[in-house]
């Protein structure tokens, strides 16, 4: 009996990225919308074999970034790497004293 998966991609192929690859890639997939470039998928394949899918049906496309999911292994970037969170700076968060000593 086959075990699938559950895998979510959460995906930014810039301006210019190959979109209609991987739109054809997810509709093969079976895969659903979850949000902005953000899909979900079951699949019998490893995690090290959707990776290499995924690398080659994006392969040239210049400044991509693939974060593959799934609940086992947690995530990880197949294309591209994190960047600065556009949020750092937002949480109120109180200063402590110099010398640690409460005020």
């Amino acid at each position: 009996m086959k075990r699938f998966i559950r895998y979510w991609v959460s995906f930014d192929l810039g301006l210019h990225g190959n979109y209609d690859a991987l739109y054809e890639w997810l509709d093969r997939q079976g895969g659903q919308e979850c949000g902005d470039s953000v899909a979900t998928f079951r699949s019998d394949r490893s995690r090290e074999q959707i990776a290499k899918e995924l690398r080659e049906v994006l392969r040239g496309t210049k400044n991509a970034r693939v974060y593959l999911i799934n609940m086992k292994d947690g995530g990880r970037f197949l294309l591209g790497r994190r960047k600065v969170s556009p949020w750092n700076g937002f949480a109120q968060v109180p200063a402590d004293t110099a010398d640690g000593d409460e005020a």
